[in-house]
């Protein structure tokens, strides 16, 4: 981004915003946040000001709407509400969230989505490599690889009726299970020795200035583009 085009979109003058940077003039706190919101950036990395970093704090616990001790005990209608409601971005981080896709309902909302223009994005592990692996050993069994194609077979007629769903496959160490729809965000801690159903849930709200959410967001985009597309060998494995 320009320094025109932050000013713009701060509705200040240009030098002012050549001031914070060649000068290190600190801005009123009302552009510090707009600025932070502009770039998608937590506002503790433009200025170190300890009532910014004070302020980001309290906005990062407000971002936690709730926490559920397991993953079974968040209410079912949860995650198809907010699925439902998003309008721009539709994105889930998974090794293979088998019982997602098992899901009719949640199936016709990845359609109804990308019908309306939203953005729409399910990275899956790969089957064979070395973190979906572990992460079966972590959990005490050794079958990730064969969830994660059951899940890709249960996608399937979805990689050609609907192409502009985006499917990819990574693989990322997850130290999460991320669920996002729009500003909301559903975050499945992974624990070893248990299995992600049984680990606890955060539910996130994204508030200007606040960086808990960003944070998880972020790894999402980083995944994604390090992530590959779906072959025929991912789903059968031949």
């Amino acid at each position: 981004m320009s320094i025109q085009e932050l000013a713009d979109a701060l509705a200040v003058n240009p030098k002012t915003v050549e001031r914070w940077i060649t000068r290190g003039i600190v801005p009123y706190r009302r552009h510090q946040y707009a600025t932070a919101e502009a770039l998608q950036v937590d506002v503790a990395t433009l200025w170190e000001d300890a009532r910014v970093a004070e302020v980001t704090t309290d906005l990062s616990r407000a971002e936690i709407v709730t926490i559920y001790p397991h993953r079974h005990m968040v209410p079912a209608g949860l995650w198809r509400d907010l699925f439902s409601k998003a309008e721009h971005r539709l994105e889930v981080l998974v090794y293979s969230g088998l019982w997602l896709s098992e899901d009719p309902q949640f199936l016709e909302i990845l359609k109804t989505k990308v019908r309306a223009d939203a953005q729409v994005r399910i990275l899956l592990g790969d089957p064979e490599c070395d973190a979906v692996r572990q992460r079966g050993i972590d959990e005490g069994h050794r079958i990730m690889d064969g969830k994660i194609r059951n899940a890709l077979m249960n996608y399937r007629p979805l990689f050609a009726t609907h192409p502009e769903i985006g499917f990819r496959i990574h693989e990322a160490t997850l130290y999460n299970s991320l669920f996002r729809a729009d500003d909301d965000m559903l975050v499945n801690t992974h624990v070893y020795g248990i299995g992600a159903y049984m680990a606890p849930v955060l539910h996130l709200r994204r508030l200007p200035g606040g960086g808990l959410f960003d944070t998880y967001a972020n790894s999402i985009e980083h995944t994604w583009g390090g992530a590959r597309q779906v072959t025929e060998h991912d789903i059968t494995g031949a």
